[in-house]
């Protein structure tokens, strides 16, 4: 138990649409915690630059594989005991990305069924361990695409400010209806993962959901 409070077997999962700053966040909350960090793979991903240029053609592909590997981190996680901070959740594959790309059909009727079956075998079971808090970062739009454009990431730049925009839309969607564990929301605009005093006061929000969460 750390002067917060927080578990030190607590799994921390942040979440939020890309360009908000989960990779940041993450690596903060998980450096005052003396957690480890569980990353998204994005360097080495096979499809991710491919899905970009041809949605349709890649949509499924990506899903399977981000799907696979982040059961494969969630495992890793629950066998070493907990003491994680996770870049991203499981739970925004099937609630967002593969139901977007299922809507514009940009990815089969059958594929979608086929993907959210898996993904309801896997994770939805009382076997999968669930955070034990999910922290959903949020902003205006116009400040997520300025971080797009910062960060540099070509494939992004170059992708239709459309697409962002109705993800923006989708996640806002997602998280009022999330009910899988407690949530806390941070506004990307009201805090600096390099201020001591504003990651203090963020560590103290997330003791504070967790201990409510157990009572």
């Amino acid at each position: 138990m750390n002067k917060y409070g927080i578990p030190s077997n607590a799994l921390i999962t942040v979440a939020g649409t890309v360009g908000v700053g989960k990779s940041t966040l993450t690596a903060e909350l998980a450096r005052h915690l003396g957690f480890r960090t569980s990353f998204e793979k994005v360097d080495h991903n096979p499809y991710l630059e491919k899905f970009y240029h041809d949605f349709e053609r890649w949509s499924f592909h990506l899903q399977i594989y981000f799907l696979a590997e982040r059961f494969k981190e969630q495992k890793k996680i629950f066998e070493a005991g907990g003491g994680f901070v996770q870049d991203r959740s499981i739970y925004e594959d099937t609630g967002i990305f593969a139901k977007m790309h299922a809507d514009q059909g940009t990815m089969t009727q059958t594929d979608y069924e086929t993907y959210t079956s898996l993904f309801e075998a896997m994770v939805m079971t009382p076997y999968f361990p669930h955070p034990d808090v999910l922290i959903y970062l949020e902003g205006s739009l116009p400040s997520i695409l300025k971080r797009i454009k910062e960060r540099g990431r070509e494939m992004e730049i170059q992708t239709d400010p459309s697409y962002w925009e109705q993800m923006y839309k989708r996640y806002s969607d997602w998280i009022n209806e999330f009910k899988v564990c407690p949530v806390l929301r941070l506004n990307i605009d009201e805090y600096d993962v390099h201020d001591p005093a504003s990651m203090d006061d963020i560590l103290w929000k997330v003791s504070n959901v967790i201990q409510k969460a157990v009572k």
